[in-house]
């Protein structure tokens, strides 16, 4: 499941206003995986080739894309390849998928929270965390909107947002107290924006902190000698 709780956190990390009963997690893995039929490649080659035109897709990123959504047997395989993308004339990725939710909370007493792999980014979150940890990573997430705001309430806990090329958090409105807040940006250059983060709030004497991925050893390894 994308979205994993300690045991001991069950009871104290509750999540409210990310999904009604009929559409819950597992409908929501249901319906990505559902075949997708002749009328949505096209919608989406139609987008792509958009996408081309307007200057967004270089010619091989558009070749490379154009192949695995003519080849695409689900609604997941062909969302991934316009998540990056505007919408244009009223269609995007996301309607491939269940559309973000305007509000996610994450209330964390003591236990741990995460969001990890293809979420779906909501438009707003509040995330408190009193002296657990949150751990929210967009590096796999389907961003269906341009922006996140952020409200954060941090006592003694962590608040940590693994992000990637193309994701830009501002935490110019987060009040600091005893606490700390850090961001972390990445070295990948002419990279366009596919998410703002806006983060407000405060930070008590907990942390937060947004970074890429941790690299493995090998990776680090690669890179020190090049």
């Amino acid at each position: 499941m994308p979205f994993r709780q300690s045991r001991s956190a069950l009871t104290v990390c509750p999540m409210t206003g990310e999904v009604s009963p009929a559409t819950g997690p597992a409908e929501i893995q249901a319906q990505s995986e559902l075949r997708a039929s002749h009328t949505d490649r096209d919608r989406v080659v139609e987008l792509l080739r958009v996408a081309a035109g307007d200057g967004r897709l270089t010619a091989e990123e558009l070749d490379e894309r154009l192949e695995k959504a003519l080849t695409a047997r689900t609604y997941r395989e062909l969302a991934v390849l316009t998540t990056d993308l505007p919408a244009v004339g009223g269609a995007t990725g996301s309607v491939l998928l269940p559309e973000a939710k305007d509000l996610v909370r994450i209330d964390c007493g003591a236990g741990s929270a995460r969001r990890d792999g293809q979420w779906v980014v909501p438009h707003r979150m509040e995330v408190r965390a009193t002296a657990g940890s949150v751990k929210l990573d967009l590096t796999g997430a389907v961003i269906a909107s341009p922006t996140l705001q952020l409200d954060v309430d941090v006592n003694s806990g962590t608040l940590t947002l693994i992000t990637k090329p193309g994701i830009l958090v501002d935490t110019d409105d987060v009040a600091v107290r005893s606490g700390s807040v850090k961001v972390k940006t990445h070295h990948a250059a002419d990279v366009p924006t596919i998410l703002r983060v806006q983060v407000s709030g405060k930070v008590a004497s907990g942390s937060f902190i947004a970074r890429p991925p941790r690299r493995t050893f090998l990776q680090w390894l690669l890179r020190r000698y090049q």
